[in-house]
């Protein structure tokens, strides 16, 4: 991933087919049970890539056919939001900020399959956005970060870096909702390199100077941004009497919840504003099968949406997480006290 710059599609539906099998398999082993003591079949069905969620869904429906389990459809998002209860002991209902490569919301989970969504990324998401800066900035041929991806490239970098060498506005100043935009601040920092490039009379595709102070920049107003939009989505959630006032618990998921960085910018809401902040562990953070299989036993437990009829089923590359009031957020208008970010 790290040559390729991001993840190609085809390359990973391929991956997919030749390792699934091989993958339960091993998983079956290791958890020292035969396929037909599983209790269920629990598959990511949306959202995601299309190609490889096709790899998923079909070697799942063989498995169901063959051993006459149920089938549990998972949704990607719920299942990094229901993540912290495999770690913590967390009752609903908490709210759950998902940053990732791929996804950025904030959503307040009620139950198992209950949740509002706040707000969302009204474009790209963070990873995505940090990883082609890390990208630009040609980092790959840094000695420190060739074997880095992007976002740690850029967090690693940013630890030797003036984050105010370079002045740029947070995204979305004056909108009071709990949105987020990461493509202009990319467009900013693309024109600073550009321009810094022309400064130091270098061609794209070399190491500027000044690239760790771009880094820390670009880190630094990322961490603003999140924290501005989770600290709305928080008072507003305890203005209207969704979260416990006394015990407000808010989880932080999704691969860029490891950057150690924004999420001490995360703390110092949390902080503010009396909420226990929880992330699971970095390796359940990121996509993995652990958070799918603890999804289903979620919905099991439940009793929801266990299916023991499969046909019909697809799977849905683009799906919104429970009933969107980010609107409503909107209109309310919160007012966010200012923080100092001292990180």
């Amino acid at each position: 991933m790290t040559r390729t710059g991001g993840i190609i599609p085809p390359v990973a539906q391929q991956l997919h087919r030749e390792n699934i099998q091989r993958i339960v398999q091993e998983s079956l082993s290791a958890g020292r049970i035969s396929p037909r003591e599983l209790s269920a079949v629990a598959t990511t069905v949306k959202p995601g890539l299309a190609l490889s969620l096709g790899v998923g869904l079909s070697f799942s429906l063989q498995l169901v056919n063959q051993l006459k389990k149920p089938f549990i459809p998972i949704h990607h998002m719920e299942a990094h939001a229901l993540t912290i209860r495999l770690t913590n002991k967390v009752e609903f209902p908490f709210l759950v900020l998902l940053i990732s490569g791929g996804h950025c919301l904030l959503a307040l989970a009620r139950g198992v399959s209950d949740f509002l969504l706040l707000g969302k990324s009204l474009d790209i998401a963070p990873g995505d956005m940090l990883d082609k800066v890390a990208r630009r900035l040609s980092l790959i041929r840094h000695p420190e970060c060739s074997a880095m991806s992007g976002g740690k490239a850029i967090e690693h970098l940013a630890k030797q870096g003036n984050r105010f060498h370079f002045d740029i506005s947070p995204p979305m100043q004056h909108a009071k909702n709990c949105d987020f935009s990461f493509s202009g601040l990319q467009h900013v920092i693309d024109k600073i390199i550009t321009q810094k490039e022309k400064e130091e009379g270098i061609e794209k595709g070399q190491i500027l100077s000044s690239a760790a102070d771009i880094a820390a920049a670009v880190q630094h107003t990322t961490a603003c941004h999140v924290a501005k939009r989770t600290h709305r989505a928080i008072l507003f959630c305890k203005q209207r009497d969704l979260l416990c006032q006394s015990n407000a618990v808010l989880v932080v998921s999704g691969g860029v919840a490891s950057n150690l960085y924004i999420r001490r910018a995360l703390e110092i809401v949390a902080d503010a504003t009396q909420c226990t902040l929880l992330c699971p562990p970095p390796k359940l953070c990121t996509d993995n099968g652990i958070m799918i299989a603890w999804n289903g036993i979620e919905r099991l437990r439940a009793g929801l949406g266990i299916l023991h009829d499969v046909e019909g089923i697809r799977y849905e590359p683009k799906c919104p997480l429970g009933v969107d009031i980010s609107k409503e957020v909107g209109e309310a208008a919160i007012k966010v006290p200012r923080l100092k970010m001292k990180i």
